[in-house]
């Protein structure tokens, strides 16, 4: 029986070459698209699933209580992993992250940059990160220990082996400290979501900032891995109120909770909304398994049109089967057994199109999908992925074919019932509602892209740049200055502690008068040094920029106008505040700008002076055009003043965009997938307009030899068409709005949903379908009747 079905189902396939390859076309295209957003969706999901323990790692979170606002972060008082193992039994390891930095290091007269920070001695017992040298109790297990990456441990030593027990020293504010390798573990997985080339002992980020050894301040990641008996839930209870007893000075309606979250989550599910965690990444990886079941859905609906607009064409071979004693289920087997073999073909062409298109797509996304082609459960995924593609594709052309009643057929009087006209017509309406969506979502992503881009954030971040200062320039950056100003191309310089597309640092201890006294507002903070205003391009509202004219500036503050609101003061210049024990006035107010993600709204800002800033960025504005010239001019006058360091520097711009990857790349996939649908939409349409013609081949005849002419014609076939297609825009259009207004929630500045971005989708699907079918109707409208009225 088996053989006998592929034997038919290769003989079809061979009858209609041209219908076989639109069905194999239209199938490919589907599995090939959802086939590389599965891929991505599964490497999304798998970010931190390799940890042996990550059934009971666990991060914490912060949740900031006041009276008006319920704030939340992942930073943690730096205190907190250790005393939490002191007392909270169910605590078998804890340990205290920071960092994610460049930092110059030196060892075997070599002299490199590497991205890195601080972790506590538990680190590599509770994290699989796989060793190739020292071992997981001992890694850091002193203050002047040091687990390098086996790039590193190459670039420095020559080998992993041969860095075991050498000394790296590490620059910090133009002093060198020396370090011993004790561990060297495999570079980062892609699938990580920590990434670093180096891991210092956490005891020497508490001598370098002393600062952290208070429990009123936060900053670091703090995670724990639970004993293998304890219960989550026990232990949130436990953590919740945990730093109520730490804090020595309670303010009325104000507190700190601890929260905890699974850390394989934390990638996925890392937003907060209201001090509760809400959505991330997650919501892309949702709404891209959305896109490629629709897909799939889409290239199935294609072969179901696609088949039974042939169905005129083998209704007599059906006619002649049930006659000589084939049942109904033999035919429906026989049907299927077509679709799953051209499900078979499509998939293998399918795959080895994801093969070519991997390198282009992980470009596109980041990413480093590999086809796991030596994997079994791959290619059982895939099987099992074919068959039901197959019998999804197949069961409704079986169903319908196998209908067929052999007399009425084999008397050429067979005909369409209405409940299957109306089937495959909202079959296309599916189709056409889907593809609008994606067009609609693909505009909308768009624009949205376009305005993060382009936005007025406050200040100018073209042509505007920053060095680290590090080395000499800790103490010479003056002279740095000064020489600068005189390099071709440079208009301005200054310098800052943060780059200005990331100031993280917050402070609550900010004081001034007719301040509520259960009011407890977190501010963010920045260093800053003279000519800030001018270098930014941002615009003060009031007062004046820090000047070298007034000795007392090294106690005043800059708030934007945020921070004015806060608290309270219309006219706040002259106003004194209170800043760590730090007295001074305000001396000026900047309008705000965005020195963080436009997810989230402006933050209130204040502003210190310093003359010298040991550890942050030199930025410099340079005139348009003459960039490239003052590189130049830049790195000649840094090898001169620091000649121990490589000259490095990032664009403000490019830093910036590097904050909404995730938004370019859906962006950009969106455009991709969204043609794909129509594309495949195409196929379908294109399926009913073949079927209708061959319905209607003798109407058409008769309408020309009664004087129809070709134009009415082409009216009378195309009109339900081009009706199906706004019946999907009339559906389409509310769950577009509402889907991309939910996602535009997600920015706390955001382009509006337009109303003129509807009817151009609706306008784009209407002329896409109009020349899908016109050649199918013009084949139709200029037949010759005689040949249309002949009877076969």
């Amino acid at each position: 029986m088996f053989k006998n079905y592929l034997k038919v189902a290769f003989r079809a396939l061979r009858q209609n070459k041209s219908f076989s390859g639109l069905n194999i076309l239209g199938l490919s295209l589907g599995i090939s698209c959802s086939v590389l957003i599965f891929l991505w969706v599964q490497d999304e999901r798998g970010v931190d699933g390799f940890h042996a323990h990550k059934s009971g790692l666990f991060v914490l979170y912060e949740r900031q209580v006041s009276p008006s606002t319920v704030d939340a972060d992942y930073e943690n008082p730096a205190l907190l992993g250790d005393e939490l193992k002191k007392t909270i039994p169910e605590v078998g390891a804890a340990v205290t992250i920071d960092g994610d930095d460049d930092f110059t290091f030196r060892g075997n007269d070599k002299t490199i940059k590497a991205k890195g920070g601080y972790a506590g001695a538990d680190f590599f017992r509770m994290f699989s990160f796989p060793l190739l040298g020292g071992n997981a109790a001992s890694a850091l297990s002193g203050p002047a220990d040091i687990a390098i990456s086996n790039t590193l441990a190459r670039k420095l030593f020559g080998s992993a082996t041969a860095a075991m027990g050498q000394t790296v020293r590490r620059d910090l504010q133009n002093q060198w400290k020396n370090f011993t390798v004790k561990a060297v573990f495999d570079d980062m997985q892609a699938n990580s979501s920590l990434q670093f080339e180096f891991l210092i002992n956490w005891q020497a980020f508490y001598a370098e900032h002393t600062w952290m050894q208070r429990w009123d301040n936060s900053g670091p990641m703090t995670v724990v891995l639970l004993q293998p008996n304890a219960d989550p839930a026990r232990v949130a209870v436990k953590l919740r109120h945990f730093l109520d007893k730490y804090d020595t000075k309670p303010i009325p309606g104000y507190h700190v909770e601890l929260g905890m979250q699974p850390f394989d989550e934390m990638y996925l599910h890392g937003n907060f909304k209201n001090g509760d965690l809400s959505g991330g990444r997650i919501e892309y990886v949702r709404l891209f398994t959305l896109v490629a079941i629709f897909l799939l859905l889409i290239a199935c609906i294609n072969y179901m049109n696609l088949t039974t607009a042939r169905s005129l064409r083998r209704a007599r071979e059906i006619g002649v089967r049930k006659v000589i004693g084939a049942t109904k289920g033999s035919l429906i087997g026989q049907f299927l057994g077509e679709a799953v073999l051209l499900a078979i073909l499509a998939m293998a062409i399918a795959l080895i199109a994801v093969w070519l298109l991997l390198p282009a797509f992980n470009s596109i996304t980041g990413k480093q999908i590999l086809l796991p082609f030596t994997n079994g459960l791959f290619w059982l995924e895939s099987a099992g992925l074919t068959l039901l593609i197959g019998c999804l594709a197949g069961s409704y052309p079986a169903l319908y074919l196998s209908s067929f009643r052999p007399i009425a057929v084999l008397k050429s009087a067979m005909r369409t019932g209405m409940g299957a006209v109306l089937f495959r017509k909202g079959l296309v309406v599916f189709q056409f509602a889907l593809s609008i969506l994606l067009i609609i979502g693909t505009i909308v992503v768009t624009r949205q892209v376009t305005y993060i881009q382009t936005m007025n954030l406050g200040y100018d971040r073209e042509a505007l740049l920053s060095i680290p200062i590090e080395g000499d320039l800790v103490t010479q950056y003056a002279v740095f200055k000064q020489q600068a100003l005189h390099v071709p191309g440079v208009q301005q310089v200054t310098c800052m502690s943060e780059p200005p597309t990331d100031i993280d640092n917050g402070t609550v201890s900010v004081e001034w008068a007719g301040k509520p006294t259960n009011f407890q507002p977190s501010f963010s903070y920045a260093v800053v040094g003279y000519d800030f205003m001018p270098t930014m391009k941002a615009q003060l509202l009031s007062g004046r920029d820090f000047s070298p004219a007034f000795p007392t500036d090294t106690t005043g503050f800059i708030i934007n106008q945020e921070a004015a609101g806060l608290m309270g003061m219309r006219d706040p210049v002259g106003h004194e505040l209170n800043m760590w024990d730090r007295k001074g006035k305000i001396i000026g107010v900047i309008n705000n700008f965005h020195f963080g993600s436009v997810h989230d709204p402006i933050k209130p800002l204040i502003l210190l002076f310093k003359h010298q800033i040991d550890d942050g960025h030199i930025l410099v504005r340079t005139n348009p055009g003459q960039t490239a010239q003052a590189l130049a001019g830049l790195e000649q006058l840094s090898r001169q003043l620091n000649p121990a360091f490589p000259f490095t520097y990032q664009f403000s711009d490019d830093a910036y965009q590097r904050l909404y990857k995730s938004e370019t790349v859906i962006g950009t996939l969106s455009h991709y997938f969204a043609f794909l649908a129509i594309l495949i939409s195409c196929l379908g349409l294109l399926g009913l307009a073949i079927f209708t013609a061959e319905q209607r081949t003798k109407e058409i005849g008769i309408r020309k030899v009664l004087g129809a002419s070709i134009a009415s014609v082409l009216l009378l076939v195309s009109r339900e068409f081009l009706a199906l297609v706004g019946v999907a825009f009339l559906i389409a259009t509310p769950l577009a709005w509402w889907g991309m207004h939910q996602w535009l929630q997600e920015f706390a500045y955001r382009t509006p949903v337009s109303w003129w971005i509807f009817p151009l989708a609706g306008a784009a699907a209407l002329l896409i379908a109009v020349l899908t079918i016109s050649w199918q109707t013009a084949r139709a409208a200029t037949a010759n009747p005689i040949d249309s009225l002949r009877t076969e």
